[in-house]
């Protein structure tokens, strides 16, 4: 197949496991041609590692016609108008998650791929993994009959304890509902179809965080967002969902992501993963069934999505994690914060079509 030349604007904690698969897991798909990065010296280290072109700023990188995905990898903030940059240019754009801060962006965003006959996609891409593959498989086989309902946790204390740099999870853009919402919420999607309505109550439990990590060690941070979001989301198949995400737990022993249905449960590996441990109950069982994986790509598989572009290219499909369905999740999301400050129900302005399996 013809490779798809990308190129890739950031190089922080992320970029490592794209550098790595792109170059190989993936490198008949993709080619990967040069970097940029605020911090020039990091860039030069990488484009040495990789014997690939350093570019000197963005805008030297969108002007290289050999360029025809721009691989976005900057902090939550600059999505929409790096994004919006790279599609003006005439180029392709994957960008990390979120898509955009707000389902307004997001739309323009939509809006202007559609007008510009460009590829606009988006992580998370865990979705297409061996792991939610297969439940997506048992589901449409119709192991736990018609979904009826499900259960999501992501539960944790923050990211102040390991990461190097953990002030923008608590900025806007950032809080557990947007920073690790969409691997969930995509994943439910994927597995349950568009959701129709939402509603939900948010919290900030603790002003200040205090970093422990290196190299900021003792530094205090001023928490901007909600940290613990508890939400409804209701589907347009007449699924019910229960979604938590929270910075504020210490630990718990609730599941991942768990799926009831008239004849059975199942359940779903991490959505932040590609493969992971999957369990079925059938009803009038009361015991759990491990289930073999059935598809490919179960290890860290990042950059899954920008081949599904290359194939898609090339096949004349349509890429699954793709905009409309990226938007979506924004829309999720951003509703979800806006019941729990209005104390409504609110229905949603977008929908997408549940991506195909692979």
């Amino acid at each position: 197949m013809k490779k798809l030349n990308v190129a890739i604007i950031g190089l922080g904690k992320i970029s490592g496991i794209y550098l790595e698969n792109l170059t190989g897991m993936f490198k008949k798909h993709v080619e990967l041609v040069g970097v940029v990065d605020l911090v020039q010296e990091r860039a030069k280290e990488v484009a040495e590692t990789y014997q690939i072109k350093q570019y000197t700023s963005v805008e030297e990188l969108l002007g290289d016609p050999s360029v025809e995905l721009v691989l976005n990898l900057t902090t939550p903030q600059s999505h929409f108008a790096l994004c919006k940059q790279v599609l003006e240019a005439g180029k392709h754009v994957y960008v990390e998650k979120p898509l955009s801060l707000t389902t307004e962006e997001a739309s323009q965003l939509v809006a202007l791929a559609n007008e510009k006959h460009l590829v606009l996609g988006g992580a998370p891409d865990t979705f297409l993994g061996s792991g939610i593959q297969t439940c997506r498989k048992l589901i449409d086989d119709g192991w736990i009959g018609r979904p009826v309902a499900a259960s999501a946790f992501m539960m944790n204390h923050g990211h102040e304890s390991w990461h190097p740099a953990p002030e923008f999870y608590y900025q806007a853009g950032g809080g557990p509902l947007f920073d690790m919402g969409p691997y969930y919420i995509t994943a439910l999607i994927n597995l349950l179809g568009p959701v129709q309505s939402v509603a939900g109550y948010a919290k900030k439990s603790f002003s200040e965080r205090l970093i422990t990590s290196e190299p900021k060690n003792g530094t205090s941070i001023r928490v901007e967002v909600d940290t613990h979001i508890a939400s409804l989301l209701q589907f347009h198949s007449g699924c019910i969902a229960t979604l938590v995400t929270s910075f504020d737990v210490w630990n718990h022993s609730m599941p991942r992501i768990e799926i009831y249905g008239t004849e059975g449960s199942l359940r779903v590996p991490d959505p932040n993963t590609f493969g992971g441990p999957i369990s079925y109950c059938r009803m009038g069982e009361k015991e759990w069934t491990d289930m073999p994986l059935l598809f490919d790509y179960p290890e860290n598989s990042r950059g899954l999505g920008i081949a599904d572009i290359a194939e898609a290219l090339e096949s004349g499909s349509e890429h699954r994690a793709n905009g409309d369905v990226t938007r979506h999740v924004v829309d999720v999301m951003e509703s979800i914060l806006k019941a729990s400050r209005e104390h409504v129900q609110i229905l949603l302005s977008s929908t997408c079509k549940q991506p195909s399996p692979r």
